[in-house]
């Protein structure tokens, strides 16, 4: 991560206050939450043995305030900056216990180094005080269009488990806080055409605004024939990809398509010999079952996965490296449902299934609304399908461990959070 100049650091986050003079309002809110994990890692079978690890805990508590303030005329400017303290054990410093590709993806020009303590070149013990400017933003809202500068959320898509077309800032599924998405930097244009219809546009920054790091896109968004119809073109580290996402009613049920295609490396202007173009695409639909029961099954095709055998070499590719996939294998089935069992009380699940391997993680949760603003839940990842080998070597390292499925070797996640918000 790159150092931000303390100079150019204030005059980024300072400019738009100065701007404020003439403010009309200003608003200010945010959360505290706290997360409390528990990693239990897959036994691995070693010549003849099982060679089993300890559970592992982590506690992240994360403090979030948004600032908002209308400036003069149509311009309004937002803020926030999140302070993050982990205790954890040392092993989770170390390792990525979930192989995801989506850590470090996000767009950013330039940036604060994000640890606090301890220093960014000492390693970390067990506790570790992280922050995050997480938006800063200037939104002008005119008749004909919208423009926003600066730090932001971007995403897409209408798949309800994963999204093909979100490559710029995704989250892995065992993400435990997806309430809101990592900030990027850029520039976007927004203007609406007709009747629910638009064209959306913008470019990002990537690492010291170097194009073969950075992103573009367009959008165009129309409704026709009952239907939510989009398409897009998306530039992302010299990569293209043109997506398609439909959403419609049909007989009292929801469906959707989403899809998107890659070109390896289209942008770099070098030869189109031994690229590796990727399809992956989620369909899907939901119903409400009662009043209080909504379901949900979707399909998703990842055409850069492979066979048990093949899935670390396939995590070296365009689509782990740069856009945002994280799953292995290539045929996924992922039913779910959300279930209201009393005002206060919420429950649900998800079934993330490996039609290959086979494999599935099992994604149990439920929420309790302690009081206005406050909640309390609890949950889990449970891999079922066959644990991972280890082959004889002098240590446990990637280079001798062999997986024989996807979601088993994944660790079964228990875990707890606490929210409140102001």
């Amino acid at each position: 991560m790159i150092g931000l100049p303390r100079r150019r650091t204030i005059g980024f986050v300072l400019m738009p206050l100065l701007l404020a003079a003439n403010s009309v309002a200003v608003d200010v809110n945010g959360y505290y939450k706290n997360f409390v994990a528990v990693y239990d890692l897959p036994t691995y079978s070693l010549v003849g043995f099982d060679f089993d690890t300890p559970p592992m805990g982590q506690v992240t508590s994360r403090l979030r305030l948004n600032g908002h303030m209308r400036l003069g005329g149509d311009a309004s400017f937002s803020v926030a900056w999140d302070i993050v303290p982990r205790i954890q054990d040392r092993m989770l410093w170390e390792n990525n216990l979930l192989y995801s590709g989506t850590e470090g993806s996000a767009y950013r020009a330039f940036d604060f180094d994000r640890r606090i303590y301890p220093e960014p070149d000492d390693s970390v013990a067990s506790f570790g005080l992280f922050h995050n400017l997480d938006r800063a933003l200037l939104s002008i809202s005119a008749r004909d269009f919208d423009l926003y500068l600066g730090r932001q959320a971007i995403a897409w898509g209408s798949a309800r488990a994963v999204n093909p077309t979100d490559v710029i800032a995704p989250y892995a599924y065992t993400e435990l806080d997806t309430e809101d998405r990592v900030g990027v930097d850029g520039v976007r244009l927004r203007v609406p055409l007709g009747f629910m219809g638009e064209i959306d546009a913008g470019y990002l920054f990537g690492d010291d605004f170097e194009f073969e790091q950075s992103a573009f896109f367009l959008r165009g968004k129309t409704y026709h024939w009952r239907t939510d119809l989009s398409a897009m073109v998306v530039g992302f580290r010299e990569n293209l990809m043109v997506g398609v996402d439909l959403a419609r009613a049909v007989g009292g049920a929801g469906v959707w398509l989403e899809a998107g295609y890659v070109f390896d490396h289209a942008l770099d202007g070098r030869c189109s010999c031994n690229r590796d173009d990727y399809l992956r695409l989620s369909v899907g639909l939901d119903y409400s079952l009662t009043g209080r029961v909504y379901g949900f099954v979707e399909y998703h095709f990842n055409e850069p996965g492979g066979d048990a055998e093949e899935y670390f070499s396939t995590l070296t590719g365009t689509a782990y490296r740069d856009g945002g996939v994280y799953l292995m294998g290539r045929h996924y089935m992922i039913p779910g449902f959300s279930w209201q069992i009393t005002p206060l009380i919420s429950g649900g699940g998800e079934l993330l299934v490996n039609l290959g391997d086979p494999s599935a993680l099992l994604a149990p949760r439920v929420e309790y609304n302690l009081a206005e603003d406050i909640y309390l839940s609890a949950g889990a990842f449970v891999g079922i399908g066959r644990k991972p080998a280890l082959e004889p070597g002098e240590s446990f390292t990637f280079e001798n461990l062999r997986l024989r499925s996807e979601f088993g070797s994944y660790p079964n996640i228990y875990h707890t959070s606490f929210r409140v918000y102001f």
